[in-house]
């Protein structure tokens, strides 16, 4: 223990204990996170640490139903550093135990520094004694705090792993990361404070929790900044994110994902069923990039189709052109309103648009690629083994959609491609519930 906080002092002065306005800014914290009164066994189920699978070292566990919204975007961070500094053909599934927390560290920095851009202390929020503290009256009245600096946080995790290994790792790094990003900025971004982050029946974490882990914004919403819907402003996603975001109930249109989420940085997207979250990836660095003049035009396109019709009105093509720095006079709008829109239905369909105006800029999703996906809960595995579940998959060139009602996994990626077919090796379709 000696060695450890002199290291810690080493860097730059890492550690201080806190009290007062921290203690008062913490519980309301945890009344956001859970109400008034959490029940004890919804609770019960969020009490694990970050544990990774004996049968996939590198993936995460989880054990009971709720704490996906944690562990599912960690998960995702994790392999985002796999991704990024290995290829397909490496031994990457492998890992020692140091190896291990080294995967976890990496991934819970950058959430953290994610989510709190601009801090250069952050607050880490830790419990002592873990022994017998089950219920969770007991767990939050021994809950401390103690100030990191920016430059001392991987250290600091290296030092005390079991930090987030333990068994309460998953309260206490979300705890951290909503503490450190500050009460004011999390009501400013949550919006509807009505609304908890743990639901008190089914112990779900909300929308709003799951895209502060993965984009660091504390939204409610998925679609592409704010909007402004009957008069109220509805704030989203500002920009695109290192790890994306599909879900089910795009398919089920209860929700339109926007491209800052579907279309991350990194091949590797969290995908929500009703009822949980599951991580697909792929080392193909092909089906991601930075936002292309076309998909910045796809992007303006869907401002005016807010139904998502795949078309606009004719009227809606002069502010389009604007939005987007083209030609906008009245005799060119004009031109193209007729070339658009041959057969005078007064629509402009989006593939005329952008066959158009940005054919060459079109960027091209592979036809064929490897992609890999990941369930924490043993039970939604074969053998109940947490493992990785490779697939090839193949873009077909048709258009027509062919629904699968009984393959929700399916139809939760044909949100982004269409016409996707994937043959999954020993073909065993993954679960995402």
């Amino acid at each position: 223990m000696a060695e450890t906080e002199a290291t810690m002092a080493e860097t730059a002065e890492a550690t201080e204990p806190t009290t007062g306005p921290d203690d008062k800014e913490l519980e309301a914290i945890i009344k956001l996170t859970w109400g008034d009164q959490p029940r004890q066994d919804i609770f019960q189920r969020w009490t694990q640490g970050f544990c990774f699978s004996a049968d996939e070292p590198t993936a995460l566990v989880q054990f009971e139903g709720g704490p996906c919204a944690v562990l599912a975007p960690m998960q995702a961070y994790i392999v985002k550093y796999i991704v990024n500094n290995k290829s397909v053909n490496d031994d990457w599934k492998k890992a020692e135990v140091e190896e291990q927390n080294r995967l976890l560290c990496k991934a819970a920095c950058e959430i953290l520094c994610q989510a709190t851009q601009g801090c250069d202390i952050f607050k880490f929020v830790y419990i002592d004694d873990k022994e017998g503290c089950l219920e969770h009256s007991q767990f939050h009245s021994m809950l401390k705090v103690e100030q990191v600096n920016k430059d001392g946080i991987e250290t600091f995790f290296n030092d005390r792993i079991s930090f987030l290994r333990d068994t309460f790792g998953v309260l206490l790094f979300l705890y951290t990361v909503m503490l450190s990003k500050g009460l004011v900025k999390l009501k400013e971004e949550i919006c509807d404070l009505d609304v908890i982050l743990i639901d008190k029946e089914f112990g779900y974490g909300s929308q709003s929790l799951i895209n502060m882990m993965i984009t660091g914004q504390a939204v409610a919403n998925v679609f592409n900044n704010d909007q402004v819907i009957a008069g109220f402003k509805l704030p989203g996603i500002e920009k695109q994110s290192e790890v994306g975001f599909m879900t089910l109930l795009e398919h089920l249109r209860y929700c339109s994902v926007g491209t800052y989420l579907k279309n991350p940085c990194n091949p590797i997207w969290v995908l929500g069923s009703d009822t949980h979250l599951t991580v697909l990836f792929s080392f193909d660095q092909n089906l991601v990039g930075k936002e292309t003049q076309a998909d910045i035009a796809r992007r303006m396109f869907k401002l005016f189709d807010q139904d998502g019709n795949n078309f606009i009105s004719t009227q809606h093509l002069k502010p389009l052109l604007e939005k987007l720095d083209l030609v906008s006079d009245d005799e060119y709008v004009n031109l193209m309103s007729t070339k658009l829109d041959s057969e005078g239905l007064g629509i402009i369909l989006m593939p005329s648009f952008m066959e158009e105006f940005f054919s060459e800029q079109e960027a091209r999703t592979p036809d064929v690629f490897v992609l890999f996906h990941y369930n924490g809960q043993p039970r939604s595995n074969s053998n109940s083994k947490v493992t990785y579940l490779e697939g090839n998959a193949i873009i077909q060139e048709s258009d027509v959609i062919c629904i699968s009602e009984d393959n929700n996994l399916q139809s939760c990626l044909q949100s982004k491609w269409s016409s996707i077919e994937i043959q999954w090796k020993g073909n065993v379709t993954p679960s995402i519930n």
